[in-house]
């Protein structure tokens, strides 16, 4: 009988790359307070004047921790933090750390990566590949090692309609891409269909890690969109505005008037706490799969992990239900009423953005001159703006994701280890989620609680009059434009 989740993880040594990102707190978070782990081994690397050491005590201190600090006070007594770099040879280790890890780890969770979809093809390129294959050397040398999972993208061969649990082939390996000169033109022709250098580069590592020599215990997890915290360790928390965080987040504030995005195609959107439980699940498949089956030489396993088969929600389904809740409770920091128009049209767009954007924007930013300060609107809207235009293929295309290796996952846990790592997205509550993604955006992006609600409301209130008032004046001023065309 295979031994539950929990016990799989007792006195075990853990070893974690991208403890400093969104998903890798929520792991290392629910870790250490539902698994009774040896030790968590944590890379960080020094940045921006800050040591390893210090970066990850900061990570630390952050509210996703708080319930943490309760239930168990002395947890960082548990994590063991490695000064490192993944774009280094050998991680950049110490041998004393790198005899440390050899000896001592059983579990790789390889979370790091940059998510940038505008980053260049060669920054990419070392952190998501070489990394990677960094991450696999140093795997393959440890004497204890009973599992690794390496963190994808269920969007990795997003080129294709149909993304089943499977490898497929790339236009180039990463031994010839790491080896290649890389300028602007020959990125636009090796990215081929891809749209961006994330999903191009997580697809050549998966390319990677099947044609691997070393024979790992390795699994590979695809999350696909990921959202705010639904239950763990508490309803709402995020600290990114990636993908739809941002969008909503501009939306509320009044920032975004526009948005290229098909409002009757399905995202793809799952809550951070149970991809974690899936990814800790994932781990648990892997070892039993490799180490209690004795099964050595077999291609790796892949884990969609998605929302849209067994819950499908659209854009416009999770807009609308943004916009209830901003109806009832509004950010104060908004800088106008609630207004977007969503279109799926080059041309329109560009005229929209024009009036919506580009025309407030200067106005403000003229209005800040006069007052002597730094205009900042135009260049504002310049940013969001581009990294918009990064998300047009998916605000506006849609897929048909293979999640059978998931779904018999689910199946195979037991009662308690179901109750422990819920992931199962089946008759999903969307309404009561977004509800929950709504005032998680509202606290711990815009940072406003709900003492300030009724000031809110007041404000809303005159923005909203404002907006009358100038549609009003826009109309006035169309009219008497054609006025002076067509009968003057």
């Amino acid at each position: 009988m295979e031994i539950s989740i929990t016990d799989t993880f007792k006195d075990g040594v853990v070893f974690i790359t991208g403890i400093t990102g969104f998903l890798g707190k929520i792991l290392v978070e629910k870790l250490l307070r539902s698994c009774d782990v040896k030790i968590i081994a944590v890379i960080v690397r020094c940045k921006k004047g800050l040591a390893a050491s210090q970066r990850a005590a900061d990570t630390y201190k952050q509210a996703v921790f708080d319930r943490l600090r309760i239930e168990k006070p002395d947890f960082v007594t548990k994590i063991k933090i490695i000064d490192g770099d993944l774009e280094q040879p050998s991680l950049g280790l110490s041998s004393d750390d790198r005899d440390w890890l050899i000896e001592n780890v059983n579990f790789i969770f390889h979370c790091a990566a940059t998510v940038r979809f505008n980053e260049t093809l060669q920054k990419a390129t070392k952190i998501n590949i070489l990394g990677t294959n960094n991450v696999l050397d140093l795997a393959s040398m440890m004497k204890n090692l009973k599992g690794v999972v390496h963190v994808s993208t269920a969007y990795s061969h997003c080129p294709r309609d149909v993304i089943r649990e499977e490898f497929y082939p790339v236009p180039i390996t990463a031994k010839e891409l790491t080896n290649m000169f890389i300028d602007e033109i020959s990125c636009a022709n090796i990215l081929e269909n891809w749209p961006n250098t994330y999903t191009f580069t997580k697809a050549i590592a998966e390319n990677m890690i099947l044609n691997n020599d070393n024979q790992l215990p390795i699994s590979i997890f695809r999350p696909s969109i990921i959202g705010c915290t639904h239950f763990e360790p508490y309803p709402g928390w995020l600290d990114t505005i990636n993908g739809p965080s941002g969008i909503v987040t501009g939306v509320m504030a009044g920032l975004l008037r526009t948005i290229y995005l098909d409002s009757n195609k399905i995202t793809d959107i799952i809550p951070v706490d149970y991809t974690v439980n899936a990814l800790i699940s994932v781990m648990w498949d892997t070892v039993n799969s490799y180490q209690h089956l004795n099964q050595t030489k077999k291609v790796p396993k892949i884990y969609n992990y998605v929302s849209s088969n067994e819950s499908p929600i659209t854009w416009g389904e999770y807009i609308q239900n943004m916009y209830d809740h901003y109806f009832e409770v509004p950010p104060l920091r908004a800088m106008w009423y609630i207004f977007c128009i969503f279109h799926t049209n080059f041309l329109i767009d560009t005229i929209l953005r024009f009036w919506l954007h580009k025309v407030p924007g200067a106005l403000m930013d003229l209005l800040l001159i006069i007052s002597g300060k730094t205009p900042k609107m135009l260049k504002m809207y310049s940013k969001t703006e581009y990294m918009l235009d990064m998300l047009n293929e998916f605000l506006t295309r849609e897929w048909s994701f293979d999640n059978e290796n998931t779904k018999k996952l689910w199946l195979s846990l037991s009662k308690e280890d179901r109750n422990i790592f819920w992931f199962s997205l089946e008759k999903f509550d969307w309404k009561d989620y977004l509800k929950i993604y709504y005032f998680g955006v509202r606290k711990h992006i815009l940072h406003e609680d709900l003492s300030n609600t009724k000031k809110a409301v007041s404000k809303n209130q005159k923005l909203f009059w404002l907006h009358c008032l100038c549609i009003v004046l826009i109309i006035y001023i169309l009219l008497q434009f054609l006025y002076w065309i067509f009968i003057m």
